[in-house]
C-alpha cells in the first residue's frame, strides 16, 4: 500500500505475498517540468473549483473512466467531503458480477485493507482518552497470554506500534491472508504464534508493521473487555452512522448482500476470486465499508472527533493523534500518530492507503483546508489508478508552487559521493523464509552523475530516476514530485535513504553479505561450474570407470551433488511457480518437501569436502584435475552458503 511508485513486474509475484494486506506501492510519477515544489508544507487553502460539485464530479467521472477503461477496474468508488459535509460520491460499475448490480456509494462494502488500520489506532486513543492506555508504558503492561521481550534493552510502546517504529522484523508467508476460512484463528493464538523477532531498538526507525497494528487490536480488547470487532462497532461505527461497515469475516449476513466481490481480469474476461481473510490480523486490515460511511470517519476526524452531534474523541486527542509524532527524516513527511503524512504539492495531507490482493484504496484528509476523499476499487495490476487520481485531485485543486532547481555546486561530485551504494526498505524478514524474497526482488542503487551534478536513483520505480540537489543531503526528483533525503551518523557516514511519500517504511544500507547482486553473480558462476563439472565427467565417463574404487566414488558424489543441484533449482522454482497465489496463507506440503531438497545438498557438499581432503592429501590425479575439482567444490560450497542466507535451509516459516 502507500505512495511508492509502481514495482517493477518481475518483483510484483513474490511482493505481492508480502505485502498483501498493508504493502507500500511506490508512487506513480506524473511527467512534469524540471521545477520542484518546496520541501516545506505550505497553506492549504484549495482552489475555489472545488465547491464547483457540477465541476468536480466531472472531472471526477472522467478520471475514473479513463482508469477503469485501461486497466480493467470492474468495480469503483469516490467520495470527497469539505468543511463537514460530502461534496461528491458515486460508484463506478458494479459490486457483482454475476447479479450485475451496480456500486452504491451508500451501500456497496469495499475491502479498504490497511486503510482498517485508522480505525484500531482511533480505538487505542479513544482509551488513552479514558486514562486506560499510555503510549509510552510497556505493551506487556496489557498483555495476558503471551509477551513481547524488550528491544535491545528498551521495552516497545503503543507509540512505537503507531508509528510502525517497535523494531520487529515482517513476514507473511504462509499466515498472513487466506482464502480458507478454516484457517482463521483468534488474534491472540495468531500473535503469540508468528511473533516477529526484533532487529533493532525501537523508536529508531519506521519501519511498516502489520504485527505492530494487530498487536495493538489485542490490546484495545484485553483493556477494553469487549472483543475487538464488537468494540469497533459499540465505539466508532454506532457513533458515527457507519452502518454499512464491519471488522467481521465474513461480513455479517445482513450486509453480505452489498458486498463488493473480488474479481480480475484474466484472458479477456472478469474472473470472481474468493474472499481474502485477514483472520488474526483483522486489526491491521479486515475492514469491509461503503464510501459515504467512509465520509463519516473523514468528516470526524477533520472536526477534531466530532460527527453531528456525537464524539469520538475530543478535540485535544484528536489534535494529538493529527500531529506529527515521528519522523524517519524530519526533513521529510513524518508518522503521526496512526496517521502518516504526505505533502501533495507541498500542502501536508494525512490519511492512509490498504491494499488486499484484489482491492486497493485510499483515505487521506486535509486538516487545514477541512478536505477529505477516499476511494477504492477492484482490480489485480491496478494500482497506478489510485496514484493518478489522488495526483490529478490535487494538481487540479491544491495546484503546486513550482521552485526551480537551482545548478549543483563545483563540488557536487565529490561531496555527493558519499551518497552512492546500495540501499533496501528495511521492511523485511531475517530470520524466516521471508527473507528469500530479497533475493527475488532488487535493491535501490544510487550513482553520482558527475557532469549533470545529479544522482542516479535505480529500484524505485520502472525506470531509474534522476534527483538534483535542493539541501544538505535532500535531492528532489527532475522529472516528477518526489523528494529524498540521507540520513549520516555522527562520523558523516550515510546510513539510510528515506523517500517522501513513504515515511511509514525506512531503508538501511546493504550489507555486503546481503547483496543481491553478489549472490545472483556466485550462483551463476556455480552454475557454469557445476555445467562444466557435469559436462566433462560426461566426456570422461570411460576414463572414470577404470579409476580406483576411492576415486570413483569420489568422482560419482560430485556427479550426484550436480546433478541434485540442479534438480533443486528446478522442483523449487516449479513449486513456488504453482503456488504461488497460495504462499499468502498457507505454505502447501509441496513446499514442505522441495526444502528438504537444499538440506540433501548440503550433506553432498560435506562429503565433497571430505572426498577434497581425500584427493590432495593421496594426490590423486593430476594438480589441473585437483584443481578442477577443487573449483566444483567450492562451487558446492558457494550454494550451500546461498541457501544458509537465504534462509532457505529448514522449515523457517513465521
Amino acid at each position: 500500500m502507500n505512495r511508492h511508485r509502481a514495482v517493477p513486474a518481475r518483483r510484483l509475484a513474490l511482493l505481492a505475498i508480502a505485502c498483501l494486506v498493508s504493502a507500500p506501492s511506490v508512487r506513480a510519477q506524473q511527467p512534469r517540468p524540471p521545477a520542484h515544489a518546496s520541501p516545506q508544507a505550505r497553506d492549504a487553502a484549495p482552489s475555489d473549483a472545488l465547491t464547483d460539485t457540477a465541476t468536480l464530479g466531472a472531472f471526477l467521472d472522467g478520471g475514473f473512466q479513463q482508469f477503469i477503461e485501461e486497466l480493467h477496474v470492474r468495480s469503483a468508488v469516490v467520495a470527497v467531503v469539505k468543511d463537514g459535509r460530502v461534496l461528491y460520491a458515486r460508484g463506478y460499475g458494479y459490486d457483482d458480477l454475476a447479479k450485475q448490480k451496480p456500486v452504491d456509494p451508500a451501500t456497496s462494502l469495499f475491502r479498504i485493507g490497511s486503510t482498517s488500520k485508522l480505525f484500531t489506532w482511533t480505538a487505542v486513543m479513544q482509551l488513552v482518552q479514558q486514562g486506560k492506555l499510555d503510549l509510552d508504558a510497556d505493551v506487556n503492561t496489557y498483555l495476558k497470554d503471551f509477551k513481547i521481550p524488550p528491544a535491545f534493552g528498551k521495552p516497545i510502546t503503543l507509540r512505537n506500534l503507531m508509528t510502525h517504529s517497535p523494531g520487529f522484523e515482517d513476514g507473511a508467508l504462509g499466515y498472513l491472508i487466506s482464502n480458507d476460512s478454516t484457517r482463521v484463528k483468534s488474534i491472540e493464538q495468531t500473535l503469540e504464534k508468528h511473533r516477529p523477532s526484533s532487529v533493532r531498538a525501537p523508536g529508531v526507525l519506521s519501519s511498516y508493521s502489520n504485527y505492530g497494528a494487530a498487536l495493538a487490536g489485542l490490546i484495545v480488547q484485553n483493556v477494553s473487555g469487549v472483543p475487538f470487532n464488537e468494540y469497533i462497532r459499540r465505539n466508532i461505527f454506532d457513533p458515527l452512522g457507519m452502518h454499512h461497515a464491519t471488522f467481521q469475516e465474513p461480513v455479517p449476513a445482513d450486509l453480505l448482500p452489498d458486498l463488493v466481490t473480488a474479481s480480475a481480469y484474466e484472458n479477456g474476461v472478469y474472473t470472481a476470486k474468493p474472499f481474502e481473510y485477514v483472520g488474526g490480523f483483522r486489526p491491521a486490515g479486515s475492514a469491509s465499508m461503503s464510501a459515504l460511511d467512509a465520509t463519516h470517519f473523514m468528516i470526524a476526524h477533520l472536526q477534531d472527533g466530532r460527527y453531528e452531534s456525537n464524539r469520538i474523541l475530543d478535540s485535544a486527542t484528536a489534535e494529538r493523534m493529527h500531529a506529527r509524532t515521528f519522523a524517519n527524516d524530519p526533513r521529510l513527511p513524518g508518522m503521526a500518530l496512526g496517521f502518516y503524512e504526505q505533502r501533495m504539492n507541498g500542502v501536508r495531507v494525512i490519511g492512509h492507503e490498504g491494499d488486499t490482493q484484489y482491492f486497493h484504496t485510499a483515505l487521506f484528509i486535509v486538516p487545514d483546508a477541512q478536505v477529505g476523499i477516499f476511494l477504492s476499487y477492484v482490480g489485480t495490476g491496478a494500482e497506478p489508478m489510485r496514484e493518478g487520481i489522488l495526483r490529478s485531485f490535487f494538481d487540479r485543486y491544491f495546484p503546486a508552487q513550482p521552485v526551480a532547481i537551482a545548478a549543483a555546486p563545483d563540488s557536487f561530485a565529490k561531496t555527493a559521493a558519499k551518497y552512492a551504494g546500495a540501499y533496501r526498505f528495511a521492511r523485511h524478514s531475517w530470520t524466516k523464509i521471508d527473507k528469500a524474497l530479497l533475493f527475488a526482488g532488487s535493491s535501490i542503487q544510487v550513482a553520482v552523475l558527475p557532469k549533470e551534478g545529479r544522482l542516479m536513483v535505480t529500484g524505485l520505480g520502472d525506470h531509474p530516476d534522476q534527483f538534483a540537489p535542493i539541501g544538505n543531503g535532500l535531492f528532489a526528483q527532475v522529472d516528477g514530485d518526489a523528494t529524498i533525503g540521507f540520513t549520516q551518523d555522527s562520523s558523516g557516514a550515510v546510513t539510510a535513504l528515506s523517500v517522501d511519500g513513504l515515511p511509514f517504511m525506512g531503508t538501511e544500507r546493504v550489507p555486503w553479505h546481503d547483496s543481491p547482486s553478489l549472490w545472483h553473480f556466485l550462483l551463476g558462476i556455480s552454475t557454469l561450474v557445476f555445467l562444466a563439472g557435469l559436462t566433462t565427467m560426461f566426456y570422461r565417463r570411460r576414463q572414470i570407470k577404470e579409476l580406483p574404487a576411492d576415486q570413483k566414488r569420489i568422482v560419482r558424489l560430485a556427479l550426484v551433488a550436480g546433478l541434485w543441484y540442479f534438480l533443486t533449482l528446478i522442483v523449487l522454482g516449479a513449486v513456488i511457480a504453482s503456488t504461488i497465489s497460495e504462499l499468502g496463507g498457507a505454505i502447501p506440503r509441496s513446499l514442505d518437501i522441495a526444502l528438504a531438497m537444499p538440506i540433501v545438498f548440503v550433506l553432498l557438499t560435506l562429503a565433497l569436502l571430505l572426498g577434497l581432503v581425500r584427493v590432495w592429501q593421496r594426490s590423486h590425479w593430476r594438480v589441473g584435475r585437483r584443481i578442477q575439482f577443487t573449483t566444483f567444490v567450492l562451487a558446492a560450497v558457494f550454494v550451500s552458503l546461498f541457501f544458509a542466507n537465504w534462509n532457505l535451509l529448514g522449515w523457517r516459516f513465521g
